[in-house]
This record gives C-alpha cells, structure tokens and sequence, in this order.
C-alpha cells in the first residue's frame, strides 16, 4: 500500500540547534517529493520540490534532501521566525483516472 509518513510530529529547538524532519515514502511511481511551510491562520507555503534520489536543496537556513525511500529537510541554526508547520506530500505518476489519493500533506511542527 502507497503510504506517506512524516516524523517526528513535533520539534522544539534552540537557537543554534540542528535537527531534521523526516518523511518516507512507499510510493510506486514516485514523480516528485515536496516540502511546504505553513504558518498560523494561513495557507502553505512552497519550499522545495525534489525529483530523483540524490537530489538536494537548499535555501536559506533549510536544506532538503531525497533519497529512493525518504526525504528530509534539514534545519541549521534554526531562527524564531523559523517557527512553523512544515510539510511534506508526493507528487505520483499515473494516467488520467488512474491515479491514487495520498493522505498527505503530513504535518511536522517546528517550535
């Protein structure tokens, strides 16, 4: 079963800190992972998308990077104005009336 799972559910840093948000994957026909941030009362926000393992990007303060079975997105000296939901959801391949619907995008608290 195609599943989309994001951890942990929430994260408390410090200025300075490090840390990552992980989100695996078991999805046939991956076409694209991507991240969003999303603050209080408002919608999401696009960060990054990703397309084939190996992959990384970067801006600012966050760098998110893919593999064949999980994305993460990394957070370096971590700002208040950091603090936010971010999320990650997948982009399938499929023909026109075949496709899945994924129960994403998963949410990953950053405080």
């Amino acid at each position: 079963e195609d599943q989309v799972t994001q951890s942990p559910e929430a994260l408390s840093l410090q200025e300075g800190d490090s840390s990552s948000l992980n989100c695996s994957y078991t999805v046939s026909g991956l076409r694209g992972l991507l991240w969003y941030r999303q603050d209080p009362g408002k919608g999401p926000e696009f960060l990054f998308i990703l397309y084939s393992a190996g992959e990384e990007k970067e801006k600012e303060r966050l760098k998110a990077t893919l593999t064949k079975k999980e994305s993460f997105l990394h957070i370096t000296g971590p700002k208040p104005e950091d603090s936010a939901t971010y999320l990650c959801a997948v982009q399938a391949q499929c023909s026109p009336g075949t496709c899945n619907l994924y129960q994403n995008p998963a949410a990953g608290d950053l405080e």
